[in-house]
Formats: structure tokens, C-alpha cells, sequence
């Protein structure tokens, strides 16, 4: 399914653009914005999967992608739980540069897609207002209703990444209401703070297979064999 065009690329920061929305950021980028409880676990491992994902699909063809994170209890300037940085060395992507943030209004404004982990961020995201009900969804629901979703009926790649994206986000949200999950929990990313490496892994795992559908219907790539990089009780502490 397709939907209406309307407006809002991998970067980390801000970049200027002489066309500017209504809110003045950029016209020709699009905005990820991954949310959990403390910004330390779940959404720093989404994030730089996210990023890693799409790089390895597109490379600098990524660059209207704008991916970040933060946490409704945010950690502000913690760095991510050494657990979290060993998953994403284990996937081969890049852990390094992370700072935790606290979920500001400003955040959900700028975001053309917010994916959170659990359906009580999603409620927390949507309750900050900035009309973000039709643009957040949990993880596993996007990944839900993204694969319903006929990727013929999506702008083809040449014609931009970020018009591709927005219009799958309207595509998801026309679905919402439609592709229920089997049970709540199904829609759940849970929270490893505090736990062992394997409970990690096992919640990265979680993660990439979430993601991956997600970054192919963004990308119109499919995917490639993941490809660990484990190495025997490696960990930062």
C-alpha cells in the first residue's frame, strides 16, 4: 500500500539545507528516533544498528538518514552499558561516541519516525503531544506492520531515500488498527540492564531480527547473512 506524499538521510548531527520545514529543519533528511528507559541499553544498540544496517546497504547513499536516540528517564551524558557496546561490536558496528540523553519535546518534533521498545514509551512519546501518534510506533510493531507493507507499492530508491521512508511511515500508520499483535507482550523489547552478556546478546539478537525488515523496506536492499563477530568472553568494562 502507498500513501499521500508529503514532507521531511547516516548522520549523527545536525547539517544546514537551504529548504527548511515549517520548524526550519531540513526538508531533504529524515529523522529516526529510537527511545527506551535510560538510553544506556536497548536504544543506543537500535541506534547503531540501525546506522551500521543501512551503511552496509547504501554507504553514503545513507546520508539523508538521520538516526538518534534517548530515554524517558534518560542518563544524560552516560556512556552505553559495556554489554551494550560488546552486542554491537559483536554485529560489527561502531559503539564508540555514545552519549546518554533525557526524551525532550524537542527531540519528538524533529523526528519523522519514532520507534520505541516497549508500548509504555510509545504512550510516553505520544503523550508529549507534537501530533506523534501517527509517526511512533514500538520496535516490533513497525517491523509488524512494515511487513505488510508491498515494497512495489513504495517510492523506488532513485527517487530518494527520505520520500521512501515517509511514505512507509504512512503506509504503517494506515495499518495500525488492522495487524494487531498476537499478545501484548509480542510488541516488547525487555530491558537487560543489570543482566549477563548472554541475556544482551539474546536481546541484540532480538533487535537485529526486528530491525532488519525495517532497514529493507527503508533501503529496498535486502538484507545480507549477518555475520558475528563474537570473540570468546570479549567485553569492556
Amino acid at each position: 500500500m502507498t500513501a499521500p506524499e508529503s514532507g521531511r538521510g547516516i548522520g549523527d548531527g545536525e547539517r544546514g539545507a537551504e529548504e527548511t520545514t515549517t520548524f526550519g529543519f531540513p526538508r531533504d533528511t529524515f529523522r529516526i528516533l529510537h527511545v527506551s528507559t535510560g538510553n544506556v541499553c536497548r536504544s543506543p544498540i537500535t541506534e547503531r544498528l540501525t546506522r551500521h544496517f543501512v551503511s552496509q546497504r547504501l554507504g553514503i547513499l545513507g546520508g539523508g538518514l538521520i538516526v538518534e536516540s534517548a530515554g524517558t528517564w534518560g542518563h544524560e551524558g552516560a556512556p552505553m552499558e559495556s554489554h551494550a557496546e560488546t552486542v554491537l561490536a559483536d554485529f560489527g558496528a561502531d559503539p564508540s561516541g555514545f552519549t546518554g540523553r533525557e526524551l525532550l519535546d524537542d527531540h519528538v518534533i524533529r523526528a519523522d519516525l519514532v520507534l520505541t521498545a516497549t508500548r509504555d514509551h510509545r504512550a510516553q512519546v505520544i503523550s508529549m503531544g507534537h501530533s506523534a501518534g501517527l509517526r511512533t510506533f514500538t520496535l516490533k510493531e513497525f517491523t509488524r506492520l512494515v511487513n505488510a507493507i508491498d515494497p512495489a507499492t513504495l517510492p523506488p530508491l532513485d527517487e530518494g531515500l527520505v520520500m521512501r521512508a515517509r511514505a512507509l511511515v504512512r503506509a504503517a500508520a494506515a495499518l495500525r488498527g488492522w495487524l494487531l499483535a498476537p499478545t501484548a507482550e509480542a510488541d516488547e523489547v525487555y530491558d537487560p540492564y543489570g543482566a549477563p552478556l548472554p541475556f544482551f546478546r539474546s536481546i541484540g539478537d532480538e533487535i537485529h531480527q526486528a530491525l532488519d525488515p525495517v532497514v529493507t523496506a527503508l533501503t529496498g536492499v535486502p538484507t545480507r547473512a549477518a555475520r558475528r563477530r563474537r570473540g570468546p568472553g570479549r567485553g569492556r568494562a
